[in-house]
């Protein structure tokens, strides 16, 4: 009997371990005999481990006492059976994502976030996720043969400056891609002869589509965001604040 031939949604089952134990077996033989496609998973199992390891400590997080079933139903009062079921379905729903994506919930215990706000927390999480990676913070390295800007372009779907800070002590690394709630973005990486490193993210906006830098922490994550002509962009690094915003400045006027 011939093998159904390996599709990419095989591939991402493979990655997130949904496959039966035979589509298993038939993916990793697939896999040994093709090397492109196995550094491909590799790299995505890796990303998944790096961001399973960084937001476990948000999902062991208590969920916020207004996402409590009991809470939601003495606030709202006597609700007909249907309501109660959606609203049972509703915290169950928010219990499953908890356990596998525990950063999810966060967002309810804090105002939500769009605009140049939301792109702040992204490039935060990027920098948090791939920063500390010794072995591929990056996918496309920016010594190598393809040009980061026309990925990047292709990505976001508009043209994409690729900013150079070599006058301000950083290397380009490299780039990869990053899939957001509000749309995919490309990541650019940059170090210094320390070690230090600094990321930015770059994506399309719906809200603040035009938007003056502003300043954002989201815990040792420091970051100056702002948008232009409806493309935003975020530079985060460990570095304090007023360090990083002559760094942002000649972001911005590269762009």
């Amino acid at each position: 009997m011939n093998m159904k031939p390996i599709t990419e949604d095989d591939l991402q089952a493979y990655v997130d371990n949904a496959l039966d134990a035979e589509r298993h077996l038939e993916v990793s033989a697939f896999l040994e005999k093709n090397d492109q496609a196995a550094r491909r998973i590799g790299s995505y199992r890796r990303d998944a481990e790096a961001l399973r390891s960084a937001l476990a400590p948000v999902a062991a997080e208590a969920v916020p006492s207004r996402l409590n079933l009991a809470h939601m139903i003495e606030a709202k009062g006597p609700a007909p059976g249907r309501r109660f079921a959606s609203m049972a379905a509703a915290a169950v729903l928010l219990l499953a994502i908890g356990g596998s994506g525990g950063w999810l919930l966060k967002g309810f215990s804090m105002p939500s976030s769009e605009g140049v706000a939301a792109l702040a927390q992204e490039a935060s999480a990027s920098y948090t996720v791939f920063s500390p990676d010794t072995v591929r913070p990056v996918e496309v390295r920016a010594d190598g043969n393809t040009d980061l800007k026309q990925i990047a372009s292709g990505v976001v779907g508009s043209a994409v400056a690729i900013p150079d800070l070599s006058k301000v002590g950083y290397r380009l690394m490299g780039g990869r891609v990053i899939p957001t709630s509000h749309g995919p973005g490309f990541m650019v990486m940059y170090d210094d002869d320390k070690g230090n490193r600094l990321v930015m993210l770059t994506r399309r906006m719906q809200v603040d589509q035009d938007k003056p830098m502003v300043a954002s922490t989201q815990q040792d994550v420091h970051g100056w965001s702002w948008a232009e002509n409806g493309m935003g962009y975020s530079l985060v690094g460990s570095l304090a604040p007023d360090r990083l915003h002559p760094i942002a400045d000649a972001v911005r006027s590269q762009i």
